[in-house]
């Protein structure tokens, strides 16, 4: 008894964090809720295809799979967009700020200190 409790206990624990984690990442609850859009659409179209008969109904059915098909390629798509945009900002980010604190090299003494604190002041580092 007490190992089941200790599973469930583990196991909701579990869940809450990797809830944690797509809160904390805008990128996957986006994905997540045009996933959920897709899914609705597919269903509704699905609805549509039941009073249909024979090869109009096989064809209104393949025809809302490819719809839902493609609409989770182009949420899968648009994460990947976003997160290759996050990583380009990043390098280019560091690399401004390798270039300001090259800058700072040349100079001397208190002005070289003040130039280093505000590369990284600009650059969030």
């Amino acid at each position: 008894m007490k190992t089941i409790i200790a599973t469930m206990i583990f196991g909701a624990a579990a869940i809450g964090m990797q809830g944690a984690a797509f809160a904390a990442d805008p990128n996957a609850a986006q994905y997540k809720a045009d996933k959920a859009r897709a899914d609705a659409d597919y269903k509704m179209a699905k609805k549509k295809c039941g009073p249909l008969r024979g090869n109009d109904q096989d064809v209104c059915e393949k025809e809302a799979k490819a719809a839902h098909e493609s609409a989770l390629a182009d949420a899968k798509a648009k994460r990947k967009n976003a997160e290759a945009d996050k990583d380009a900002r990043k390098d280019k980010n560091d690399a401004n700020y390798d270039a300001a604190k090259e800058k700072c090299d040349a100079m001397s003494g208190d002005a070289k200190d003040q130039c280093k604190a505000a590369a990284k002041s600009q650059y969030a580092k």
